[in-house]
């Protein structure tokens, strides 16, 4: 698994009838062709790998260097995988649809306990609101989907789009996430994978974009280890939070108003144990996760990482052209390949698996 940067500008228009169609017929059966050969387990975490999550776009036929790669892909798959019949379910979307992520999870056909399906819907809040607030790299999210098996793994792609309005565009000409299209901006996708999960709050995502930024508040980095040590430390402070304004160096400056102050205060009664219990609490956003990195850096001398978790990533093309037009009749003879293989394979488990694998033989 990989962490990378990826060429994501914020496109205008939609991807179009035809062609989204088939991009639901083909991921339905690349997708039951990874579950049979390899589990439903592979296929969650293949698409928690930002590699290959682009290069699966880039088979289905979108643009490799858009942002819609990610809401289009993502659309296609809650269409095309039913959870009665491949036993994986994909939760969420973009703008409102996000929101209801924690209802579809609850509403699951599994015979899910219900401590497990709490869980997931832990992590589902966990993993927005980590890349959301502890993770400020001015990028705000406008899209999450959730991703889980009847085993209980699960898997999370999710986009933020750059809070940043590009040189020489006006705010008037870029639209918020949720209206989501913006000329000249840039979009950031989140990878997660609950097999690599350790802490919700140290380094748990891959991260897939199309710039590094300069200045990035990143609370997850190891080097904040102490410095989420010290924002539970100056939560508990009370005397010190009786201060209502905190004057850092030249080089930032972070303003308490008497609201953050009563909201701290009223933290510290939960007494958090923990730098994940205290993200957890609701009200917890980025200029109070802020506030506190801050606080920790002054008080105690513990700093925060300012560097951008992001590296380098991806490739390929297809509905604007690039590299070259989707090629129609190639893409429907991919379609019904896959879909006549698996349905002409035996109904023995392990034959039809042991053909599936054989598939690559024949592209």
């Amino acid at each position: 698994m990989r962490t990378g940067v990826a060429d994501l500008p914020l496109h205008w228009g939609s991807c179009p009838r035809w062609l989204f169609d088939r991009m639901v017929r083909l991921s339905k059966a690349i997708s039951e062709a990874i579950i049979e050969g390899y589990g439903q387990e592979e296929l969650l975490k293949r698409l928690a790998d930002p590699f290959w999550f682009q290069a699966f776009s880039c088979v289905l036929g979108f643009d490799w260097h858009s942002s819609g790669v990610t809401t289009t892909t993502t659309g296609a798959l809650k269409l095309a995988l039913g959870p009665e019949e491949h036993g994986v379910m994909v939760c969420g979307g973009k703008g409102k649809t996000s929101r209801k992520t924690p209802e579809e999870i609850e509403k699951n056909p599994f015979n899910l306990s219900g401590k497990k399906v709490e869980g997931l819907v832990k992590a589902s809040r966990m993993a927005a609101k980590v890349d959301n607030s502890c993770v400020q790299d001015g990028y705000e999210l406008y899209h999450h989907v959730f991703l889980f098996s009847e085993k209980g793994e699960w898997a999370v792609v999710q986009q933020g789009m750059s809070l940043r309005v590009p040189e020489g565009m006006s705010l008037r000409s870029r639209r918020i996430p949720g209206g989501m299209s913006s000329r000249g901006g840039y979009a950031r996708r989140y990878h997660w994978f609950s097999e690599d999960i350790e802490s919700f709050v140290e380094e748990p995502q891959l991260i897939a974009c199309d710039k590094r930024e300069e200045r990035v508040l990143d609370m997850t980095a190891r080097e904040s280890k102490e410095a989420r040590k010290a924002s539970v430390d100056a939560v508990k402070d009370k005397e010190f939070l009786k201060l209502d304004k905190l004057v850092m160096p030249k080089h930032h400056e972070v303003r308490l108003t008497h609201s953050e102050v009563s909201f701290l205060e009223r933290v510290s009664e939960f007494n958090p144990n923990n730098y994940e219990e205290l993200v957890a609490l609701r009200g917890m956003g980025p200029k109070k996760i802020r506030a506190l990195a801050l606080i920790s850096e002054l008080v105690y001398g513990e700093k925060p990482s300012w560097r951008d978790p992001v590296k380098y990533s991806f490739a390929h093309g297809g509905k604007d052209g690039v590299p070259f037009p989707v090629d129609r009749r190639l893409y429907d003879d991919s379609i019904r390949f896959l879909e006549e293989a698996l349905e002409a394979s035996s109904v023995d488990k392990g034959e039809k698996g042991k053909a599936i694998k054989r598939l690559h033989e024949f592209l």
